[in-house]
């Protein structure tokens, strides 16, 4: 979904560091924009507004729009540098997307079925082994999240990458690099104090 979240943003004038501080006690964020074959862009949005954006996860997996200065450009969420101790955003990156252009995202993953699956049944715990995945797509094939179906692992069962459903267009980065980064996303493994005696509960 291109553009269906929108950060509206001011041009910044004042640079350094003396002044990132001044900007963020009167509740505003930095930001760059940058890439897509345009000059890097200083600006400031409302720190509260952000918070609200971040606190949904699609809005790591979506193009975004970021309005300033009467314009409207089309933008990926990179980066986003947190307080060490309070809770507040000190700067975001946006890169710049072109619809002729792949972009290379983390995508949650979205684990189902977990409860009702053949391992889990029979007294398994599952374990994830990553919470998102990079992929390489255009900015119209970007996906929300991706999907992983526990439905059918049995106990000793692992997902890999290479298991995973994609949408049409969407490459997992890893997989690119060769077999030596299929990486295991989720296993079902025995309970690890398993008791000897289990009583049937009535």
């Amino acid at each position: 979904m291109v553009g269906s979240f929108v950060f509206e943003a001011e041009l910044r004038h004042q640079l350094g560091k003396g002044a990132s501080r001044r900007l963020r006690h009167a509740g505003k964020v930095p930001a760059v924009l940058y890439g897509g074959g345009g000059e890097p862009v200083s600006l400031l949005l409302d720190h509260h507004k952000v918070v609200k954006n971040l606190e949904n996860e699609a809005t790591y997996s979506h193009v975004l729009t970021i309005r300033f200065d009467g314009r409207e450009e089309n933008a990926i969420l990179k980066a986003v540098q947190r307080h060490p101790a309070k809770p507040v955003v000190m700067h975001l990156d946006f890169q710049r997307v072109s619809a002729a252009d792949k972009i290379r995202v983390h995508v949650p993953l979205h684990f189902i079925n977990q409860e009702s699956s053949v391992g889990v049944k029979k007294g398994g715990v599952v374990s994830h082994g990553m919470v998102d995945v990079e992929v390489d797509c255009l900015p119209k094939d970007l996906p929300e999240y991706i999907e992983v179906d526990l439905a059918q692992v049995d106990i000793g069962g692992i997902i890999h990458l290479s298991d995973l459903k994609l949408p049409a267009g969407v490459e997992i980065h890893a997989l690119a690099q060769g077999v030596g980064h299929d990486l295991p996303v989720a296993s079902v493994h025995a309970p690890r104090a398993a008791e000897g005696g289990e009583g049937g509960a009535g």
